[in-house]
């Protein structure tokens, strides 16, 4: 279950980026996700959260539209090995309503969990391998932003230090 009071085991904080070097960035960065893993995305709306995903989403191998599932909640995306959940909880008001999507029984060893808006499903998500926090570049730039990347378990400072040699 997720801990937000956890501390991260590795942080890494990219320079600036524009949307085209955010989505370079997701889409290298899909080569190195390892499942199962859970990704927890935090920003302001705005920010890039989808945008990061759809393209980590189509570095995986999905042809068709990623679209944001802030209506819906969940969208899934079958890629052969890997099972893909991106959760969308902006409007969920209790965690207690996630229980109705049965993410439980859709976690398998080949999924990753995908979740924009943690902190809306608190204890009722799994805890994160790493979590990408969007924040505006220098001058609140809303054409740049800043991520953070926080890992807390084994698989996610690997993935950190695979980033690391990316910025």
């Amino acid at each position: 279950m997720s801990n937000s009071e956890a501390t991260p085991l590795a942080t890494i904080t990219s320079q600036p980026l524009d949307e085209a070097a955010m989505t370079a960035l997701s889409r290298r960065i899909a080569g190195a996700v390892h499942t199962p893993a859970t990704i927890f995305l935090r920003g302001d709306l705005g920010a890039g959260k989808t945008t990061f995903t759809r393209a980590l989403v189509q570095a995986l191998g999905h042809t068709g539209r990623v679209k944001s599932p802030s209506y819906g909640l969940l969208e899934h995306y079958e890629l052969g090995p890997v099972n893909i959940l991106h959760l969308d909880l902006y409007r969920i008001s209790d965690p207690g309503e996630l229980e109705f999507l049965g993410i439980e029984d859709l976690l398998e060893p080949s999924t990753l969990l995908v979740v924009e808006w943690p902190e809306q499903g608190g204890a009722a998500l799994p805890a994160p391998d790493i979590e990408i926090v969007f924040s505006p570049g220098p001058g609140k730039n809303p054409a740049s932003r800043c991520l953070a990347f926080r890992a807390y378990s084994d698989s996610g400072v690997g993935l950190c230090r695979f980033i690391d040699t990316l910025l």
